[in-house]
């Protein structure tokens, strides 16, 4: 029999949140990991905030939201605020109430921008590793380097000399420009939207782009993210080998004994041989044919361990690849190197989630998840 539409609705209704949100859903995975990282922050969170004042929107929820963000590819903080309005899986992962109002936009932005300030993004990433490392998902041992380019937020029309008189007022901001025969470099041009942006390619017959570098360590033993940064994408000192020095050192800082690097061609360099070997460390580098390298030989290559590493580095791949396509990372929605390297460090952050939620759903009877029997 057909159903007829019920043309009067109730006017007072009474929904539980977590009967909405199925039980063997993997968000509710995700979201038992992200409480436990927010539980040990609680007290950087206690130090970050007055006694005193106006209640802010509670840190949690702003960086859950982060994470929201990146797991649904939410392009803005409005955006998200609107879908907050409506969208009931959203207030169940804030632990918000249905009558709750959606946060504000513009309040939302700057309570966000307070805590950034604090390198709480940093921080989060961190527990999130620690968080892996504790479960036993992460090599302490072996790892992988790459680096990629992340699309700065701003127009080619925007590269202009340095030494160029200012527009005069009233004048537009988007005229026609051709760039036929100009010589262009970041030596004598900047971007009058991003100054921090560089003109870059990832390599030869791609195309130039203003750019940030991200630059990633994964561990090889499960794939995940355990360091990153984002940097000018050229200029001194920002070359892709330098920057792996230094995460390498800071990876030894942190307690990791690392003993082998994967990385591809762009790392064959004999500085970097040389410093993973001064390390004591193998350097697993794919070999530039017919470049000879102290340190790098057939010996090298031929061995097991060399070629486990070289099949493994190529996972990195998915994690730039999930990071520009779901986490919406292809382009910065931000200007400057640290408000995107903030960005990319909620992001990477989520890709770690979403994989070790497939490692947990492989182990049910982790404390982590009570809500999976």
């Amino acid at each position: 029999m057909r159903g007829k539409k019920e043309s009067q609705r109730d006017l007072l209704a009474l929904i539980n949140l977590e009967d909405r949100i199925p039980q063997r859903h993997p968000i509710r995975l995700v979201k038992a990991m992200v409480d436990t990282v927010l539980e040990r922050l609680s007290g950087e969170f206690d130090r970050m905030y007055a006694q005193r004042g106006r209640p802010s929107i509670p840190p949690e929820r702003l960086l859950k939201a982060k994470v929201l963000s990146a797991l649904y590819s939410v392009r803005s903080d409005r955006q998200f605020c609107e879908r907050l309005n409506f969208d009931l899986l959203f207030q169940w992962f804030l632990d918000m109430n249905p009558h709750e109002a959606a946060f504000d936009a513009s309040t939302f932005s700057k309570n966000m921008d307070r805590l950034l300030g604090h390198r709480i993004a940093e921080l989060f990433f961190m527990e999130v590793v620690e968080l892996a490392q504790r479960q036993g998902w992460v090599s302490s041992e072996h790892f992988s380097v790459d680096g990629t380019l992340i699309e700065a937020w701003a127009s080619i029309k925007s590269f202009r000399p340095k030494d160029e008189e200012p527009p005069p007022p009233g004048a537009s901001r988007n005229d026609w420009v051709d760039f036929k025969g100009q010589k262009r470099s970041n030596d004598t041009h900047q971007s009058t939207s991003d100054p921090e942006a560089r003109l870059m390619r990832k390599g030869p017959g791609k195309e130039a782009k203003l750019s940030y570098g991200a630059h990633a360590v994964m561990e090889n033993l499960t794939g995940l993210c355990v360091l990153i940064d984002v940097r000018p994408a050229c200029g001194e000192g920002c070359a892709e080998h330098e920057v792996a020095s230094d995460q390498i050192d800071e990876l030894t800082m942190r307690g990791f004994d690392v003993q082998s690097v994967g990385a591809d061609k762009g790392y064959h360099t004999g500085k970097f041989v040389r410093e993973c070997r001064d390390r004591f460390i193998a350097p697993h580098v794919a070999r530039v044919s017919g470049r000879k390298t102290p340190g790098l030989d057939g010996r090298t290559a031929r061995s097991e361990a060399y070629k486990q590493s070289q099949r493994a580095r190529k996972r990195i791949e998915n994690l730039f690849g999930w990071m520009k396509t779901t986490g919406a990372l292809r382009k910065s929605r931000y200007r400057g190197v640290e408000r995107t390297h903030h960005l990319t460090q909620f992001v990477a952050a989520t890709a770690n989630l979403i994989r070790m939620a497939k490692l947990l759903g492989q182990h049910p009877r982790s404390p982590l998840c009570p809500a999976v029997g």
